[in-house]
């Protein structure tokens, strides 16, 4: 008697999903519960597990786009599991070839040494060009390294760089024409159409701005290295520069509601708390799971969820509920190396924060010059509903929060 199974449903709004990956092959047995593949829709990827023990008949194809409901496979009764294998049993001539092995090495160090040792003027000589004496021949004593030995040898790398340098300006140049012009066509996945929908939708349908401005990250660094070694100790996860940015935000957005709002028709909608959704970049790409009720926790609560999030990210694990919703968004390109960048809003958001790399730049500091770790921010925001006034001043707010962590963990 054979069971069969079938598409689950995995959201209210998700008619269809694509068989992203088969886990188990045709044919093969499968425990109860067991997976054996992976279904992925617009939001998330799930796993489809085994609802009783048989063989596997596969129905369906890995790529194929297939409704709720729709049959995947079948699992047939009988089969049987295979058996585990057997260790293997250690050779008993193992100790024997380790006794002959251990004489011929021993031999041949000593031999090395005998006819590549550098007197002491070649040995000072061959440190000060950073050459290692064994890739130099001796002609002194027994193969021993003379003075004029070490004189005269030089650098492997340097040879190396030289020949390559030599090849480079002598190659006559490739005959005209092009090189490969070849293209492949890849099907998008479910998540990228999505990502793309959503992000011309943005565009088109808000009046998006960016105003930037610059932090300083001085305080927040030297505050990281007094403390980092007694946080770790003590809660058992890093101090990241993510929950200073969540606790800023949560901060400011008090004193400027509106950038925590969206709107709906013709009502602006204001909340009441911050549910903080973190941009990771994933392997299928970029998601946005969301730390929830981000301005009751403290830095390492919100640091133990950002790994949380970010870990499940990266293993295809993340559940469509820690995807729904966000007030405001923070995102990271400095992790890319990005210096400074204008984030696109994550609808229906208002506004999304965007983080840089931070490079060590000179700045005016007392009516000095002073060389300081700066990082550029930027807020993206949607003009309908966020004046300039309030932009401005929610990231000098969160530039202040940031440079003056002690009136962050205050709350003043």
């Amino acid at each position: 008697m054979s069971l069969e199974i079938k598409v689950p449903p995995v959201g209210e709004s998700i008619t269809e999903v694509v068989l992203s990956r088969w886990v188990k092959n045709d044919g093969e047995f499968v425990e109860m519960d067991e997976i054996i593949a992976e279904l992925e829709s617009d939001k998330a990827t799930f796993e489809l597990t085994a609802e009783k023990a048989g063989t596997l008949k596969i129905v369906a194809s890995e790529g194929d786009t297939l409704e709720i409901g729709a049959v995947v496979c079948s699992i047939e009764e009988g089969g049987a599991a295979p058996a585990a294998a057997k260790e293997e049993a250690p050779k008993a001539d193992a100790p024997a070839a380790d006794k002959v092995a251990a004489p011929v090495a021993e031999k041949e160090s000593k031999d090395s040494y005998a006819s590549g040792t550098p007197s002491p003027a070649a040995g000072k000589i061959l440190a000060e060009k950073g050459i290692d004496a064994g890739s130099v021949k001796g002609t002194g004593v027994d193969g021993r390294i003379t003075k004029e030995d070490a004189q005269k040898a030089e650098s492997g790398k340097a040879k190396a760089g030289e020949t390559i340098v030599k090849q480079v300006i002598m190659t006559p140049p490739p005959p005209s024409g092009y090189g490969s012009r070849n293209e492949r066509a890849e099907k998008m996945s479910p998540l990228r159409k999505t990502v793309a929908k959503r992000l011309v939708a943005v565009k088109n349908e808000t009046a998006m701005l960016t105003t930037f401005n610059e932090v300083n990250m001085k305080p927040i660094m030297d505050l990281r290295a007094k403390y980092k070694d007694q946080f770790k100790e003590k809660f058992g996860v890093g101090l990241g520069f993510m929950s200073f940015f969540t606790k800023a935000v949560c901060e400011a957005a008090k004193d400027f509601p509106a950038v925590n709002a969206r709107i709906d028709g013709d009502q602006i909608i204001y909340n009441d708390f911050v549910d903080v959704s973190i941009a990771v970049s994933a392997p299928k790409g970029l998601v946005v799971p969301i730390i929830r009720n981000a301005e009751t926790m403290s830095l390492a609560q919100i640091e133990k969820t950002v790994i949380e999030l970010a870990t499940k990210a990266r293993d295809s694990k993340l559940t469509i509920e820690e995807m729904t919703g966000g007030t405001f968004t923070i995102t990271n390109g400095g992790v890319f190396g990005s210096m400074m960048s204008t984030p696109i809003i994550n609808a229906p958001q208002s506004a999304i924060l965007g983080m840089h790399n931070i490079i060590e730049r000179p700045i005016a500091e007392n009516k000095e010059v002073v060389i300081r770790p700066m990082m550029y921010v930027a807020l993206s925001y949607d003009h309908r509903i966020i004046d300039g006034r309030e932009s401005v001043g929610f990231l000098v707010r969160v530039k202040q929060l940031l440079e003056d962590p002690a009136r962050l963990l205050l709350g003043v």
